[in-house]
């Protein structure tokens, strides 16, 4: 039976008669240039090249204030989280971004929870294309989240499946079945 460690990305079972046993802060998952380094300063440096998609990520997915917030959260998971990273199973990108779609998707929970209770927010600023943001929303979540990482937050096929959890076939499908859905509403008539 395989442990959560080994389904997660954690380091797989080790024999206890091997005179050398493994190292959690060595390895494949965390060598040099593939895995979050270990100091914060590197740690920094590691996902700094990541934070603008995270933050468009963000944006399309959490709440209109929440923006900065969420990516806050998700950096402070990833910081927390960061020996289950495996490179094996996907990229720092479409890590850090599987990471920020969770938190704010959390946001938006929390957001609407307290709406309830609290009077709504103003609405956000105006889109360059309100009716694309529109059409775009009336989409199922899965489809929405689908076009937000490829489209806005400029993921690759694979990068959208690691972040969805699925497969690149799936993306590609739901891409499609996306567009199929917008078109007759994006139309114009003549």
């Amino acid at each position: 039976m395989r442990r959560r460690a080994d389904r997660v990305g954690g380091p797989p079972d080790h024999d206890p008669a091997d005179p050398d046993p493994p190292d959690p802060g060595r390895g494949a998952a965390t060598a040099p240039g593939v895995g979050p380094p270990e100091d914060p300063a590197g740690f920094a440096g590691w996902v700094r090249p990541h934070v603008p998609a995270m933050a468009r990520l963000a944006a399309r997915l959490g709440p209109p204030a929440d923006r900065d917030d969420v990516v806050q959260e998700a950096l402070v998971r990833a910081w927390t989280k960061r020996r289950l990273y495996d490179a094996g199973r996907g990229t720092a990108a479409a890590w850090l971004l599987a990471i920020t779609a969770d938190q704010a998707g959390k946001a938006r929970r929390r957001a609407a929870a307290a709406s309830r209770v609290v009077a709504p927010a103003p609405p956000p600023a105006p889109d360059p294309d309100p009716d694309l943001d529109r059409a775009v929303a009336a989409l199922p979540t899965r489809q929405r989240l689908a076009v937000d990482c490829f489209y806005y937050a400029g993921l690759t096929v694979a990068e959208t499946a690691a972040v969805m959890g699925c497969a690149e076939g799936t993306v590609k499908s739901t891409l499609a079945d996306a567009r199929a859905r917008l078109r007759p509403l994006l139309e114009v008539s003549p």
